[in-house]
């Protein structure tokens, strides 16, 4: 019996892989209960539930708090437009596409301080921007500004500022520089929790800071994006040499 419960929910996984590949289970559609299907299987909840894991951690199923797991419905990619920081205006626009902003006030600790080049315990104000499309995440963006920088009215369903929320753009002060940092990685525990997604699947995880003409930095923002939802775009201009076009 030694290795027999690893290499069993693997053969439950591809199982219920081949039916969803398949579509004798449908995008959308839930799955009979864990307790209904360890028993069509003949297998303990615990295996049952390794198997339902593996097909989370592959994106093909979503697990939803207090209602079951179902499979998940194929995603729209959503864009991000680098350089200014947005989801293109196209994405944004989209009826189905919602985002929830909430602010509160934090004080500045740990890469917060480095990010934003702040003593530690400056006000900071935080925003904290989730969009949905169907009720499903597709992006969460954790944006921080000095307090004193921080724009009035961003909760205010007519106002620009939360227009700009929900892109996912800069709030603050028009920044004279932004720089960009992605990289691809594991999702923390915290992002695997509020975008709904295995700890196996990767997210494309960008740290935008924003600079004014003074070198102040007037906004650091922490996006995640689960890797199969987004496209980033980045143009690049090209420079003009004025020394040569002056010769």
């Amino acid at each position: 019996m030694t290795g027999s419960v690893p290499s069993r929910h693997h053969d439950i996984a591809d199982d219920l892989r081949h039916q969803i590949t398949t579509g004798s289970i449908k995008p959308g559609e839930r799955l009979p209960s864990e307790v209904g299907l360890a028993d069509r299987y003949k297998v303990s909840t615990v295996t049952l539930r390794r198997a339902l894991a593996v097909l989370q951690g592959e994106g093909l199923v979503e697990k939803i708090h207090g209602k079951g797991n179902y499979v998940r419905r194929p995603r729209r990619k959503i864009m991000y437009v680098g350089g200014w920081g947005t989801l293109d205006p196209w994405t944004a626009a989209e009826p189905t596409l919602r985002v929830t902003v909430r602010s509160t006030t934090v004080p500045a600790s740990g890469h917060l301080t480095t990010l934003l080049k702040v003593p530690t315990g400056s006000r900071l104000a935080e925003y904290s921007c989730l969009s949905l499309e169907q009720g499903s995440p597709h992006g969460l963006a954790r944006i921080y500004i000095p307090r004193d920088l921080a724009p009035a009215g961003v909760l205010d369903d007519d106002s620009v500022c939360r227009e700009a929320a929900t892109r996912f753009a800069v709030l603050g002060p028009l920044p004279a520089t932004i720089r960009e940092t992605v990289c691809a990685r594991s999702p923390t525990p915290d992002e695997a929790s509020v975008l709904r997604i295995g700890n196996n699947m990767a997210v494309l995880a960008i740290t935008r800071i924003a600079t004014d003409a003074t070198g102040r930095v007037v906004e650091a923002a922490l996006l995640a994006f689960p890797g199969d939802r987004v496209d980033a775009v980045f143009t690049t201009h090209q420079l003009v040499d004025e020394r040569r076009t002056q010769g």
